[in-house]
């Protein structure tokens, strides 16, 4: 997915992630507790210690491991005392490989796909073997777990109820702008993955074309140099034009369009028009549904205009 796995927790290196120790017996693969499919599954997005006990034991028990980069997973999988065969699945060879994983799931084997860090699937290229393992029947199963996005929106102080993730915008000026002109009107906070290098011209860019909007740079989640700088589009470009680009991984939230305030004269001239052969609150009602401005301010002024 993004960035290489970076080693946080030292104590990890020489002992098993498990609550009590085992022998080195009980920690092989149970070959009958796993059931054939494709298991999507989540890895640390830097902090080794953030993977599921399930994660640990599908890791442990599948035939192979599909990853995005083999040497990334490996350094994961010796930090938790796991050896299983690793293959490669990228944007490079997965027109090549796709046929060779799907013919693993129709004889039974059971595939975990992982990204360098993170859920599968965002910005990277399993959803081409997904879709294709879908087409061919095979049992799909997804194992929540570490996401940039999620832990981003939690900590940005940003809207969440709704959110749209866009990924990496275009490195080139003219493209990186009409993608932003068209997610403007998106009434939602919008999260992007960001080259730190880009940052300080990336946010002037945006302070321009959306305007002044709330949003925070989440640099290094779950890291030992984690940041999350929070602000106005404009404030944070001024920051990071002075103090230049930062290290490390970027994850980029923009918080929603505010409101458009009700212009009121107009308003006031459509409510007198319908007062003058409605009632009041039939009057209200629909000058509300045609601005969208609020029923209940609509009702007052209504009444204010019916009593001059």
């Amino acid at each position: 997915m993004r960035n290489p796995l970076t080693r946080e927790l030292k104590p990890l290196a020489n002992k098993p992630f498990t609550s009590t120790r085992k022998s080195p017996d009980s920690l092989k693969p149970n070959q009958g507790d796993l059931a054939a499919g494709l298991y999507l599954l989540a890895t640390p997005i830097g902090n080794a210690a953030d993977i599921s006990l399930r994660a640990l034991e599908t890791l442990r028990s599948c035939d192979v491991i599909a990853a995005e980069d083999t040497r990334v997973t490996a350094k994961l999988l010796a930090i938790h005392g796991i050896s299983r065969p690793l293959i490669p699945y990228n944007d490079h060879n997965g027109a090549e490989m796709r046929p060779k994983i799907l013919g693993r799931l129709e004889r039974g084997e059971r595939v975990a796909l992982v990204s360098d860090a993170g859920t599968p699937l965002v910005s990277d290229p399993g959803y081409k073997l997904v879709r294709a393992a879908i087409a061919a029947g095979a049992s799909i199963i997804a194992l929540p777990g570490p996401s940039a996005v999620l832990a981003a929106l939690a900590l940005s102080g940003l809207p969440s109820d709704r959110f749209l993730f866009a990924g990496f915008l275009s490195p080139k000026p003219g493209e990186r702008r009409t993608m932003l002109e068209e997610l403007k009107s998106v009434r939602a906070t919008l999260i992007f993955f960001e080259s730190a290098q880009r940052l300080p011209e990336t946010l002037a860019v945006m302070a321009e074309v959306l305007g002044d909007r709330p949003a925070a740079v989440a640099r290094e989640l779950t890291k030992l140099h984690e940041e999350v700088r929070r602000g106005p589009l404009g404030e944070l470009a001024a920051h990071y034009q002075t103090a230049g680009a930062p290290k490390g991984e970027v994850t980029l939230l923009v918080g929603p369009p505010g409101e458009a305030k009700p212009d009121q004269a107009r308003i006031d001239v459509a409510l007198k028009a319908a007062l003058a052969f409605m009632p009041v609150k039939a009057a209200a009602e629909m000058i509300a549904g045609l601005t969208g401005a609020s029923r209940k301010q609509i009702y007052a002024r209504a009444l204010e205009l019916k009593n001059e």
